[in-house]
């Protein structure tokens, strides 16, 4: 299971978006890997441009499985962001819920944004 952030859904809605990200993105659709959480999907139809990817959207509402952001998640979150506040640094509360959802669902976070890389490479299990 692949949890495709909006960071990375953006790559794949603008015409100039990260090539190898749009067909990491086209991958993990083709094989059926890719879900979302309602906080992506907040998060795109929040900066959603036109009818284009509005439409994009309403297929992926149809198509795209949907992982709960639960209360276990919502705990995960809180855990993580003591975490990261005792490491001296703040991560956008919309990060910490979409990496919490991740990895109570143990899914693999799909994603360009930099917070979630720093919580890839710094938060321990």
């Amino acid at each position: 299971m692949i949890l495709v952030d909006s960071s990375a859904w953006i790559h794949c809605f603008r015409p100039e978006g990260d090539t190898p990200i749009r067909e990491r993105v086209q991958t993990a659709l083709e094989t059926g890997e890719a879900v979302w959480c309602d906080m992506v999907k907040l998060e795109l139809w929040n900066g959603a441009r036109g009818d284009k990817e509005k439409r994009v959207l309403r297929e992926l509402e149809s198509a795209l499985p949907l992982v709960a952001c639960s209360c276990e998640v919502w705990e995960e979150s809180y855990r993580i962001a003591r975490a990261v506040r005792g490491k001296g640094q703040t991560v956008p509360a919309t990060d910490l819920l979409i990496f919490a959802c991740a990895r109570v669902h143990h899914a693999t976070l799909l994603h360009a944004d930099r917070h979630l890389g720093w919580l890839t490479h710094h938060v321990m299990t």
